[in-house]
């Protein structure tokens, strides 16, 4: 009889997810509070600097370990794709509802597992084109094309997704040979440094109010961050998953109860079946136990 190994504790694993899910809709809502008093690109670089002050444990393994000219080409490109995704998110933030938003970043992890079989060379199984048919389907639902206005917001959510896809891509291939704490670091130091111009560009003094948001809004990015990896170091991928839909579900009701948006049925519908196709192609690769396949969590990577 096969045993289960020790660290496989799935309630323990979807408790943090759960947690993880919580910081990052209160992440969102506190970007959403900003509103229209500072601009998304300069709201999203001053975000990035207050970020950086929770690398400085890392500080050392990042300054120690050695990086080829390909890890630096590779940490570049990703710096400037995640800054761009960034930026699209925060312009997003203040044009869409914040369960929409929600809804439409889930959207990421099918880009990546497009992405993953055009440039990693993971196979795309019929079970996996299925579900992205499918998670495309809820993504119609959600615009509903002909039936409603499609705003530069919705638009630039899917430049938000694709962009994070591309970013988290880049991921897997340095994560092969270096640490993950020192590709995570890096990444914050690139995005840092690639939002430096445009956020000159649109600079205005902010306010100590906002500063205190966004570092608010940094503390829950990091909080939600380390609260998924504690979560998929003590279960699976395709147990803490399905857990991430009730970040659509705390969404809307935060949308409803402190924006005073409308409960729209159709994103929630159209939200569960993009998140519903993503959990399926995590449980149907944890059940042929292929660990090398591509299956990341939806957690946005803000």
């Amino acid at each position: 009889m096969t045993t289960l190994a020790p660290t496989y504790r799935p309630l323990v694993g979807m408790f943090w997810m759960f947690a993880a899910g919580v910081s990052f809709v209160v992440m969102t809502a506190l970007v959403k509070s900003l509103g229209s008093t500072m601009d998304p690109i300069q709201a999203a670089f001053i975000r990035f600097v207050f970020g950086l002050v929770f690398l400085l444990p890392a500080l050392k393994l990042v300054l120690t370990t050695h990086l080829t000219r390909r890890h630096l080409t590779l940490f570049g490109i990703r710096g400037i794709v995640h800054a761009v995704a960034v930026m699209l998110w925060f312009f997003s933030m203040t044009q869409i509802p914040l369960a929409e938003v929600t809804a439409m970043n889930y959207m990421t992890p099918v880009y990546v597992t497009l992405g993953a079989a055009l440039f990693l060379g993971e196979k795309l199984a019929f079970r996996r084109i299925a579900a992205i048919c499918v998670a495309i389907i809820g993504v119609i639902i959600i615009l509903r094309p002909g039936f409603r206005e499609i705003s530069a917001g919705h638009l630039t959510m899917l430049g938000t997704s694709l962009g994070l896809g591309g970013s988290y891509l880049i991921a897997k291939a340095l994560v092969r040979d270096l640490p993950p704490s020192v590709v995570v670091a890096h990444m914050s130091i690139w995005v840092t440094i690639a939002l430096i111009p445009f956020a000159v560009a649109v600079w205005t003094p902010p306010s100590l109010r906002d500063l205190g948001v966004l570092f608010l809004v940094a503390s829950f990015a990091t909080a939600g961050h380390y609260f998924m990896t504690i979560a998929l170091k003590a279960a699976p991928v395709a147990v803490t998953q399905p857990v991430t839909f009730l970040q659509l579900i705390w969404a809307t009701l935060v949308g409803a109860l402190v924006f005073h948006e409308s409960v729209d049925a159709w994103v929630v519908a159209g939200g569960t079946l993009i998140l519903s196709a993503v959990s399926f192609i995590a449980w149907r690769e944890a059940v042929l136990n292929r660990g090398n396949l591509t299956t990341p969590s939806i957690a946005p990577k803000i």
